[in-house]
């Protein structure tokens, strides 16, 4: 079994008319990756994307207020692209998904969008917001899903009835979240090192059992 999100563009509220049409939007997220590795963000105009993409500068315009949302969206669809397939156990569910999301941070236009983007949203919270919203929530639904599958496994214990429980559910789901997003993040747009298969066997050991599971080559299965 795989879950996958949908490729979906955020809408702006209050927009009546004609549908939208899937194609244009993947045109124009397109375009705006594809300027964001040629052009970088302070030359990246709504203009130039509109060019790039075919489409009348009044087309962006119509789906997005500003460059900000254009280039949040664009990195959203791709983020939009991780799966977790069910491979038989936790330790290589996460596995899977740790290689998948190093694999996405390691191309050209997903690196340079989400920095662009993270970077110019540290003086603009409105911006920050829509990353969480379009992109942080939506990924955690992976999450979720992840524990749920373990859980019906018996690999880790149900969460406790009642609203106390499932406020421990979220504080678990978002720490989970930000452990495994925060360490790739690092290891690929700071530290600038691979996400191959070796370090994600040693990061899913520290994650599941702590520092005890970093065990040396001797005590790796």
């Amino acid at each position: 079994m795989v879950a996958r999100m949908h490729d979906s563009a955020s809408p702006r509220k209050g927009r009546t008319g004609r549908p939208r049409s899937a194609a244009t939007d993947h045109a124009i997220l397109s375009a705006t990756r594809a300027a964001l590795v040629d052009v970088g963000w302070g030359r990246l105009t709504m203009s130039e994307v509109a060019a790039r993409a075919g489409v009348a500068k009044t087309t962006l315009y119509r789906r997005w207020a500003n460059k900000n949302e254009l280039v949040v969206d664009a990195v959203a669809v791709l983020f939009d692209e991780l799966e977790l397939p069910d491979r038989g156990c936790l330790r290589s569910d996460i596995e899977g998904v740790v290689l998948q999301f190093g694999a996405l941070l390691a191309r050209p236009e997903t690196k340079t969008a989400l920095m662009a983007v993270v970077a110019e949203s540290t003086t603009d919270e409105a911006l920050r917001e829509r990353i969480r919203s379009a992109i942080v929530d939506r990924q955690k639904r992976l999450v979720s899903l992840g524990r749920s599958r373990a859980q019906t496994r018996g690999e880790l214990p149900p969460d406790t009835a009642g609203e106390d429980g499932a406020r421990a559910a979220t504080r678990a789901m978002d720490l989970i979240f930000d452990v495994i997003a925060g360490a790739i993040v690092h290891r690929t747009l700071v530290s600038g090192e691979p996400v191959d298969a070796e370090w994600g066997r040693d990061f899913t050991a520290l994650f599941l059992t702590g520092l005890t599971g970093l065990a040396g080559p001797e005590g790796r299965s």
